[in-house]
Order: structure tokens, then C-alpha cells, then sequence
């Protein structure tokens, strides 16, 4: 699996595709145990530049500009959550991995886990009456 260097990342961090030869590094991506916290890292970059732009060329108060700023950059950060599994598939389609490959990778990844937690919640919670 070959990882892109710093200028390619930061191009497939802004929403571009990636070269063939990166497609098994973002399936590892979008499916990793922290794949959340990356595509938020992601959405960060995206966000930046239009803060630091508007910081420094709306005018005003600093404090202002400052809070307007922290203020747009969460509404984006919320909507960057709600929209975290649907952006990593799409990033994954781009890479030319079948639509919900990266979400069944990530449930075959868990299904131990989740058959576990099934399992001690039954016995916990569940009575033959």
C-alpha cells in the first residue's frame, strides 16, 4: 500500500481523486479504526483557508472576525459529521472501490465486536418469560 506525499494529500484532503496506484491506501483510509477522526482532520483543511482569508480581509474588530470565524467553522465541522459516512464512500467510489465497499469493510471489521456486545446484551436484558 503506497501512502500519497504531503501535496497529494493535501489535494485528496480538498476533495481531489488520487492516481490508481493510491487505491488500496484510501480504502485503508476511509476504513481504518479512525476513519472519523480523519475525515474530520479533512474537513479541517478544507476549512482553513477560507477562515484565514476571511480573518484577514473582512473588516472589523478582531474579536469579531475571530468569533465569526469559530462560529462558521463549527456549523461546518456539524455538517462535516452528519455527512462523514456519505463523503468517505464517495472518496472511496472515486478510488474505484464498488458503492458501500468501504461501509461493509468497516461492518466485517466490527462484526465480532458488535456480535459480542448482541450477546451480552441478550443475556443481560433478554428473558424467556
Amino acid at each position: 500500500m503506497t501512502r500519497p506525499g504531503p501535496l497529494l494529500w493535501l489535494w485528496y484532503a480538498l476533495g481531489g481523486g488520487l492516481p490508481p496506484r493510491y487505491r488500496d491506501w484510501v480504502l485503508h483510509d476511509v476504513t481504518t479504526r479512525t476513519w472519523p477522526l480523519r475525515q474530520m482532520l479533512r474537513s479541517v483543511v478544507q476549512l482553513l483557508p477560507f477562515g484565514v482569508l476571511l480573518l484577514f480581509v473582512v473588516p472589523g474588530e478582531l474579536w469579531v472576525r475571530l468569533v465569526a470565524v469559530l462560529g462558521g467553522a463549527l456549523v461546518g465541522l456539524v455538517y462535516a459529521a452528519a455527512l462523514v459516512q456519505q463523503t468517505t464512500e464517495h472518496r472511496a467510489i472515486k478510488a474505484g472501490w464498488p458503492p458501500h465497499h468501504a461501509q461493509a469493510v468497516r461492518d466485517a471489521r466490527d462484526a465480532p465486536g458488535r456480535a459480542g456486545a448482541a450477546q451480552r446484551y441478550a443475556e443481560r436484558y433478554r428473558r424467556d418469560r
